[in-house]
Formats: structure tokens, sequence, C-alpha cells
């Protein structure tokens, strides 16, 4: 009877055995399709609201009083640096520097005089230093008044367009700038033209010197306008928590202006982007949502995650797993935590 017991105990642990062998042959057929855990690092499109600068501008001021004369260039037209825009006459100058010119000269002639006189020591050297000092003074205000003259023409100081013109013959204008002088011209130059937009702070730190962007503008629906950063604030606003970034746009053909509105898209890509894997690699077990992946010579392992955002076809992984991890695609019960797989082959794209 002992005998037969003992036969029916080693029956059964060879019939065990060859269950598991056959259950572990069995494991070893079973083939998975994988997919690698990778960041979503495509490019994220940031549109932002911005509105047209001109390059340069500014209001001409006369800088000595006086009457307009003439007026060479009137609203639209285009200057170039250097060009005569108008002129002025300047009465009280004019008379000013008639009389610093005879000053002058009468000084120059008393200066050379006592110079020759000290020479011969006839006068004291403190008086000839006295003449020499009056000589210079008179010099120096009459190169100031020829300089203030001329001020009676009105050049532009940069290249660009004509953008207002506030006086006209025979106006009376008054040295100065803003509340306190009359003004004459505004002036825009606009190629290129600067964009400022406020950039939120999840996206400051993707935009740089050299990133390129579009500019969308309302009036020409079909049509994009290319620009390039060319600066950052490096710092946010801390009320809003955004940082100004400039934009310059090529404005050749002249279609955009200044003051403008439009929008700026820029394309960003994100480095620490999360991690996204197929939406059909989850499984939702008791412990939450999980992933089967493979470990130790293709090996399963059950992954806790923590999912983020849905998608579609794709979900974002805030936790549980690393880049580069080879998750199994329709995972199924077959799949024991520990067993081994084969991974099919990737199959080529038809050329």
């Amino acid at each position: 009877m002992l005998a037969f017991l003992v036969t029916i105990g080693v029956w059964r642990r060879v019939q065990e055995r060859g269950q598991e062998k056959a259950f572990t042959k069995q494991a070893t057929q079973l083939e998975v399709n994988v997919v690698t855990a990778q960041r979503d690092r495509k490019p994220k499109e940031l549109i932002l609201p911005g509105t047209f600068q001109a390059f340069q501008e500014t209001t001409i001021y006369p800088r000595a009083n006086g009457y307009v004369k003439s007026w060479k260039v009137d609203i639209g037209d285009n200057v170039v640096a250097g060009q005569l825009l108008a002129e002025i006459e300047t009465p009280e100058v004019d008379q000013q520097l008639a009389q610093a010119k005879a000053s002058y000269e009468i000084a120059k002639v008393t200066a050379d005089r006592w110079r020759d006189l000290v020479g011969k020591n006839v006068v004291s050297k403190q008086e000839y230093d006295q003449n020499e000092k009056a000589y210079e003074g008179a010099r120096a205000n009459y190169e100031q008044l020829q300089k203030l003259q001329g001020f009676q023409q009105i050049i532009a100081p940069f290249g660009g367009k004509i953008s207002a013109r506030f006086v006209d013959v025979g106006s009376l204008v008054t040295a100065g700038s803003g509340t306190s002088g009359t003004p004459l011209f505004g002036i825009v130059q606009s190629d290129p033209l600067r964009v400022y937009v406020y950039a939120p702070q999840e996206n400051a730190l993707s935009i740089h010197d050299g990133l390129v962007a579009k500019i969308l503008v309302q009036e020409f629906p079909a049509q994009d306008f290319d620009g390039t950063v060319t600066r950052a604030a490096g710092a946010l606003d801390p009320q809003s928590r955004t940082m100004q970034v400039e934009v310059q746009v090529p404005n050749h053909e002249g279609k955009l202006y200044a003051g403008m509105y439009g929008q700026v898209k820029f394309l960003l890509a994100d480095e620490n982007a999360p991690i996204v894997v197929p939406a059909n690699a989850f499984l939702f077990h008791t412990e939450g949502p999980q992933v089967a992946i493979l470990v130790n010579e293709n090996r399963i392992h059950w992954q806790n995650i923590h999912v983020g955002r849905d998608f579609g076809t794709n979900l974002e992984v805030l936790d549980g797993l690393t880049e580069n991890t080879k998750v199994v695609i329709n995972p199924t019960d077959d799949l024991h935590e520990g067993i081994q797989v084969q991974v099919k082959p990737t199959e080529k794209p038809k050329g």
C-alpha cells in the first residue's frame, strides 16, 4: 500500500512538471507587438497677439526759432537719411551771427596785437592773457551761432516715410521738443517692422533669439509673413507671468503698417514634453492603470502608471514610465507577470 502511494505521488509530481514545462513552452511562444515610449517632442503651436511698431519712429522739431520758408516733402513720401525736408528763416539768429562775427574779428585783431606787444615786453603778460581769453570767448560764441544757423535746414535723421506734416509755409516755429517746441514732421521706418508679444511662463524657455515665426494679419488671410525673434526680455513680468519678445518682420513691399494688429505663430519644441504611448497599451486593473513592459530578456512586467491627458490615439504618462521603455501593444490576460515573450518584428512600410 505504501509503495502504491509513493508511486502515485511521484507520478503526480512528474505530471505537474510536465504541465509546467508545457506552460513555459507555450508562454515563450507568445508573440507581442511593442512600441517604444517616447516624449512627445512634436512642435507645439503657440499663437500670441501683437501690435506692429515701426523699427524707428520720431517727431522732428526745429533747433532754432524762425519761420518756415519752404517744405520739400509731404505725408507718404519716402525719404533717405540726410535728405532736406524743410527750410527755416531765422532772422534773429542771422542778426546775432552778424554781431558775433564782428566781435570775433575785433577780438582776433586785438589778440594778435597784444601777442606782438607782449613779445616786445611792452605790456604785461596778464593784460595779454585777458585779451586772449576775450578772443577765445568771441570765437566760441561765433562758432555756436554758425551751427545754430545751420539748423535752418531740416534734415531727415534716417530713411523712412513721412507720416505727418504739422506746419506750412510762414508758420512760426519754436525750438525745443515735446510741449515746448513746434513739431515739424513725423517720420517712420517700417522696413523691417517690430512686433512685440508676451509669451506665457510655460513657453518662455522655448523662445530664443533666431526662432522663426509666422505673422498672421486679418487683412491678408491667404498670406503669412515671415518673422524672426531678435530679442527676448530674459525675465518675466511678476504681474502677468509673461516675457516680452520682439519679432522683426521684413516689409520690403510695404504691405504692413506700423500700428496694425496681428498674430504671431510659433512652433515650439518642448524638451521636457511628457511621455506618450498608444491608448491601446493601457489596461485598468484593480491596482489602477497599468502597462505591460519588457524587462530582463523580454520578460513581462506589469507597471503601474499615472495617466495624464487623453490625446485620442495616445495618452500622456505623467509617472511610472521612463523614455525608451518597450511597451506591449494590446496586452492580453495571457501575459502573466514574469513570463518570457517573443517580440514581433516591425513591419517595414511598403514602398
